[in-house]
């Protein structure tokens, strides 16, 4: 690895913000809040970023009690009467998150294993952020599920919530991702947005809400131009400048559907120009006292 200097740092990085400032749109956080969220630094993200990022932010975190990704369903319902129809169970997954343990199975698919391979090497595992398991043997010990949410000590509102994954296995962090509610101009109703810190910036990943009538809930990061539910890398250069990519070509979808008593699984899957490229299948059991 090339180290760039602080302010720059690693050429794979650098290299990365260079492409998004080139071929994105130049953006103002002000009046585009739906591209606005934790950026990292230019060093590691890691399971503590969001503790640090909630001080330095003059933001509450909550440890206690019950938390989750959504404090309250009915703000993704708002204007999508359709919501209405998820089943109780996957309602209780995202507003008691912090109540439920988590497995996970990946499936990397064709040719894209050594994408993965390769992705880990010069971004994931240095960054500790977005390890995505490369084998089966990563996973098969489990992972850890920290909830914290950050509220306004003005308002007392919950602002957005942070869900750091750590697999037990490598000690690898799987996800650091913010998550919260949010209006895109592409799309009606609300979205959920999640953020997951990288150097000088951030990736964001709009997902429009969908519900099917055996009460399952489709989250689909899919669009067709900028202002779309969709994946977004966003570069901060510290100078008041922000540019924003879209992502066309990359999608995803989560399903997240009742299964046996007080379990929820999920199927995430993952596109790259129409390609499948990643399957993660997760079951989510309410823990014991919980």
């Amino acid at each position: 690895m090339i180290w760039l200097g602080d302010k720059r740092g690693d050429l794979s990085d650098w290299l990365t913000q260079r492409w998004v400032c080139a071929t994105g749109r130049r953006v103002s956080l002000a009046g585009q809040p739906w591209l606005d969220g934790p950026a990292g630094g230019t060093r590691q993200i890691g399971s503590s970023f969001f503790e640090t990022y909630s001080s330095e932010n003059k933001l509450e975190t909550v440890r206690d009690g019950v938390r989750g990704l959504i404090p309250d369903f009915k703000l993704l319902e708002e204007g999508n009467g359709r919501l209405a129809a998820v089943a109780p169970q996957v309602k209780a997954f995202y507003e008691q998150t912090s109540r439920f343990g988590l497995d996970f199975w990946s499936e990397w698919h064709g040719l894209f294993a050594p994408l993965g391979r390769a992705l880990s090497v010069l971004f994931s595992k240095r960054l500790q952020q977005l390890n995505v398991p490369l084998s089966p043997l990563d996973s098969a010990q489990g992972m850890s599920s920290s909830v914290i949410q950050m509220r306004d000590p003005e308002s007392g509102r919950i602002v957005q919530t942070s869900w750091v994954r750590e697999l037990h296995a490598t000690k690898n962090v799987l996800y650091a991702g913010s998550y919260s509610i949010c209006r895109v101009p592409g799309h009606p109703s609300p979205c959920v947005k999640v953020v997951f810190p990288l150097p000088n910036g951030n990736a964001i990943v709009l997902m429009k809400a969908e519900a099917s009538a055996d009460g399952a809930l489709s989250l689909k990061s899919a669009g067709h131009q900028f202002g779309d539910p969709g994946f977004y890398f966003v570069v901060h250069d510290g100078a008041g400048m922000t540019r924003a990519r879209y992502v066309k070509n990359m999608k995803e979808e989560i399903r997240v559907y009742a299964a046996e008593s007080g379990t929820v699984r999920a199927d995430h899957t993952l596109w790259f120009w129409g390609i499948e490229f990643l399957r993660l299948r997760y079951r989510m059991r309410r823990q014991p006292g919980s």
